[in-house]
């Protein structure tokens, strides 16, 4: 399986998609729904040209890189309300997955290792847990992206700005009945609590025991990592599944970011910093990449912290549990 050299390399991955669509190219995404896009021809070049920019940064730092789709909003909520049908919003997660083999397949003599991950994001409002499902209802709502990726060979799925266990968990299942890899991604507070109130440690325990561990990691997104470094400081043996981190640039709280009109860059530096921290303390720390306010400047640093000693991104062996 492609998926098992995850954790025999480092991996980067692009940063805040939308939010570099709409504040550095000027492109209105109404509910931030960047799959938009994908039918549009005029757009699929600066797509690619988006993403290149991150293979760059794979390539000079010796990387694997994760090619993850702008299928976000691609569900069956947020896709009525921009007009879609279900057979076409399977359609444009299949068409998602295919166009970004096109830039696989132009890096495959440069870059040391790519994967392709189809991208599921919440029912709901990622920043509030607003409309909540049982598990169950979660596993059936979300199945129709699980098998477009399914249908399309996407390497592994990931769920991003996940708020509360249920969701996380109705993923994972429908990911395990169709047999595709999968990330769970949670978004936290600036309390490190997901906003359901759940701690990330909670989450991951239940999503683990009742999946059998079958997601391949987790991940934090969409959150500073000031906001949630204080979790970790008490160890644990969930730290071991902690396998990626895609933070937000501001220290602002999901509803200062919310209430905002500009964009918040953050400071790069102390990003970069940051995520030097998160990798001395979560030793399974593999993927590397940006949320919102984030754009390729901001990787470039954050690659430079952690992999430009030797310009060889070497990871230790991975640290399991038991």
């Amino acid at each position: 399986m492609r998926t098992k050299r995850l954790f025999e390399q480092y991996w980067l991955t692009d940063g805040g998609l939308e939010t570099t669509l709409i504040y550095h190219y000027h492109i209105d995404l109404p509910h931030f729904a960047a799959f938009e896009l994908l039918n549009k021809p005029h757009y699929q070049l600066l797509l690619q040209s988006y993403y290149r920019q991150y293979l760059d940064l794979a390539r000079k730092y010796s990387t694997g890189f994760i090619l993850e789709s702008a299928t976000w909003r691609a569900n069956l909520d947020w896709g009525y309300k921009m007009g879609y049908s279900p057979s076409e919003l399977i359609d444009v997660n299949y068409m998602s997955i295919w166009q970004l083999r096109k830039l696989q397949w132009a890096y495959k003599d440069t870059v040391q290792d790519t994967l392709i991950s189809g991208c599921i994001g919440p029912r709901s409002d990622g920043y509030q847990v607003g409309l909540t499902m049982n598990v169950q209802e979660a596993e059936e709502y979300h199945a129709l992206q699980v098998h477009a990726f399914k249908q399309a060979n996407a390497d592994l799925i990931t769920a991003m700005t996940i708020n509360y266990t249920e969701e996380g968990l109705g993923i994972a299942k429908a990911a395990k009945a169709w047999n595709v890899p999968v990330v769970i991604s949670f978004t936290v507070e600036t309390d490190g609590h997901l906003p359901s109130g759940e701690s990330l440690k909670e989450a991951i325990y239940r999503i683990d025991t009742e999946t059998g561990a079958y997601p391949l990691y987790y991940m934090i997104n969409c959150a500073h990592p000031s906001h949630f470094y204080r979790q970790m400081e008490g160890g644990g043996s969930w730290l071991l599944r902690l396998g990626g981190v895609r933070a937000n640039a501001s220290c602002r709280s999901h509803a200062e970011l919310d209430e905002a009109t500009e964009l918040d860059p953050g400071n790069h530096a102390e990003l970069a910093e940051w995520y030097g921290k998160l990798r001395q303390q979560c030793p399974n720390l593999r993927a590397f990449g940006g949320c919102c306010g984030t754009d390729a400047s901001h990787l470039a640093l954050i690659s430079e912290t952690l992999f430009g000693n030797d310009r060889k991104a070497s990871c230790s062996p991975l640290r399991l549990i038991g």
